[in-house]
C-alpha cells in the first residue's frame, strides 16, 4: 500500500465519522496528531467557531511535559482542553478521532478530557 492510499483511507474514515457526529448536533472534540505534537479543539459546526483549543505547544502544557509527541503530553492536552471547554460552557461533546485508531495518544487525550468532566 502506498503512502497516498494510506492517507486516502484515513481521510475517508475521518469524513464518515464527522458526518455521523454532525447529525448529533453537539460540539465536537477534534483531534490532530503529528509525530511530534498533538492538538485538540472543541468546534461548534453550526456556527463554524472553535470554542476551546489546546495543544502540546501551549506554554502551560509544554512546561509540564518533556516531549509533545507522547502519551503524557496527550493526556495533559486532554485535561487542558476539557478545562477550557468547561469555561466556555460546554459539558458534552462528540469525540472526533480524525480517522486515527482509538489507542495510544488519541485514547490518552480522550481519557484526560473525560477525567476533567467532559462527557462523550
Amino acid at each position: 500500500m502506498s503512502k497516498n492510499e494510506k492517507f486516502a483511507r484515513q481521510r475517508r474514515r475521518a469524513t464518515k465519522t464527522r458526518m455521523r457526529i454532525r447529525e448529533q448536533g453537539k460540539p465536537r472534540l477534534s483531534v490532530f496528531r503529528s509525530n511530534s505534537h498533538i492538538y485538540a479543539q472543541v468546534i461548534d459546526d453550526r456556527q463554524g467557531h472553535t470554542l476551546a483549543a489546546a495543544s502540546s505547544l501551549d506554554k502551560e502544557v509544554a512546561s509540564e511535559v518533556e516531549r509533545g509527541g507522547n502519551v503524557d503530553a496527550a493526556r495533559k492536552v486532554g485535561e487542558t482542553v476539557a478545562a477550557r471547554a468547561k469555561e466556555a460552557g460546554v459539558a458534552e461533546v462528540a469525540f472526533d478521532r480524525g480517522g486515527y485508531k482509538f489507542h495510544g495518544r488519541v485514547k490518552a487525550l480522550a481519557d484526560g478530557a473525560r477525567e476533567n468532566g467532559l462527557n462523550f
